[in-house]
């Protein structure tokens, strides 16, 4: 039952405060669709009224770690406010903290990487890669090369540069035309595709003709750069064939753009390795990372530089006219260097590597039931992707308000698990649960989806 106190700070945010990506208008005029998250503890985050839920997303793919490290985190801050509250990497300027977690980046990061940027999050992180870009090629004596290619169903940010590497209408139309000029390309879904490109081989070669005839199309003279997650967040958890990467980089090189891997989602242990690129044979000239380099406990972006890249736009003299007030903040930078000391010490990506397996075994089952079209994912990272009862897999409208819009949100919350259901033209179940999580958790969150999932089968 819901207290009035829980109703009077539904109620007060609902006067008060916008949320990100929410119909702010649509949460009733006591903000009683708002669900109020108060505390956390190991996998679990418990709301208002006590009621506790697996947090099946680690916050929104943060937090690495769970919420169980509070008290490690709260000494590394007190340690490093009582030294030094503020410095910005500005003019000539830095502090320790930041430079011991450039240093420690550099030794996990992929190879070739060797500097860091940092910003405020992951939007910044992109936005700053772009810029690096445009510097670097400009500093080469081509200024020319101001356009980027992206992939369909991707997300990189929200800031009105990043945006422009969105090709979603519902997010980039209300606010005009893109600042940079983008080509969009295939993702790496094979769903609905012929089934020849079961084959690896034969998927790859099709993706990266189709990758080279745009570059030649728009003009490699003009591209600055092409960026990509490892494994793409929006559309589902989407894995890269055989071969993809190696690929991307075998283009970047003959054409002259700069490869970019977007692990904002994936770096850091959330499928098994400190950075996701890394399971492919990914080796891009720049990674931005944010989110799970703190593990949620503080707002930290970076952009790692590969040497390629640095030795042109630190040339003596060379400027980088770009920054962030609160890049490297101090605070931050401390805590993240915290994360990756947790991490070692408790042999966190062990964990995940342990339990994988087992998690694609309970994720691939669901494929059984009648409403799931593909199960998508690796590591700790996975994602349903549903089909309706129309002819052609989709969703009538009927379908979709009584099951996307309802009863599967609806259903998962009530038996306490917290995760992602993407109201899309194919609609998704997402998870990305705490690293930290065992057996016992993971195979409860199988067991929830899939209880939920019978149930909107059985309505379809």
């Amino acid at each position: 039952m819901t207290t009035a106190a829980t109703q009077l700070t539904a109620a007060t945010a609902q006067r008060h405060l916008l949320l990100n990506m929410t119909a702010n208008g649509s949460l009733g005029d006591r903000g009683e669709d708002l669900l109020v998250v108060q505390r956390g503890e190991g996998p679990y985050v418990d709301d208002a009224e006590g009621r506790r839920y697996i947090d099946g997303l680690s916050g929104l793919y943060c937090c690495q770690l769970g919420y169980s490290y509070g008290p490690e985190f709260a000494e590394a801050a007190e340690r490093q406010l009582s030294e030094l509250c503020y410095s910005p990497l500005w003019t000539g300027s830095a502090h320790p903290s930041a430079i011991e977690l450039a240093e420690r980046l550099s030794w996990i990061a992929p190879v070739d990487i060797e500097h860091t940027f940092f910003s405020s999050g992951g939007a910044e992180a992109v936005e700053t890669a772009w810029k690096i870009a445009r510097r670097y090629h400009a500093l080469r004596g081509e200024p020319g090369r101001t356009k980027a290619i992206a992939r369909r169903g991707a997300y990189h940010g929200l800031t009105i540069g990043t945006l422009s590497f969105n090709d979603d209408p519902g997010l980039t139309e209300p606010y005009g035309p893109p600042a940079i000029d983008t080509r969009f390309v295939s993702n790496t879904n094979r769903l609905g595709l012929a089934p020849e490109f079961a084959d690896d081989e034969v998927y790859t070669a099709w993706l990266l003709a189709e990758l080279e005839t745009a570059i030649l199309t728009e003009g490699p003279e003009t591209v600055a750069m092409l960026i990509a997650e490892p494994v793409q967040n929006r559309g589902g958890c989407i894995t890269p064939p055989q071969g993809y990467w190696q690929g991307l980089r075998a283009l970047a090189d003959r054409y002259g753009f700069l490869l970019v891997a977007d692990e904002v989602i994936t770096a850091f242990g959330r499928i098994g390795e400190w950075f996701g690129g890394d399971r492919y044979g990914a080796r891009p000239d720049m990674v931005t990372v944010a989110k799970g380099i703190t593990a949620g406990y503080a707002p930290l972006g970076a952009t790692l530089v590969g040497t390629k890249v640095t030795e042109v736009i630190n040339r003596p003299g060379a400027v980088l006219n770009h920054g962030y007030t609160f890049a490297g903040h101090p605070l931050s930078t401390a805590i993240a260097l915290r994360n990756l000391e947790i991490m070692e010490r408790d042999r966190i990506l062990d964990n995940v590597r342990g339990l994988q397996g087992d998690l694609a075994k309970r994720m691939a089952a669901l494929k059984d039931l009648p409403i799931v079209g593909d199960v998508r994912g690796t590591g700790f990272f996975y994602s349903c992707e549903l089909v309706g009862d129309l002819d052609d897999g989709g969703f009538s409208a009927t379908a979709r308000a009584a099951l996307i819009g309802d009863l599967i949100p609806r259903r998962l919350r009530e038996a306490g698990l917290l995760a992602r259901v993407y109201d899309r033209s194919r609609p998704l179940v997402q998870i990305a649960p705490p690293l930290i999580s065992d057996r016992a958790v993971l195979d409860r969150i199988a067991a929830i989806i899939a209880g939920t999932l019978a149930e909107a089968s059985a309505r379809i």
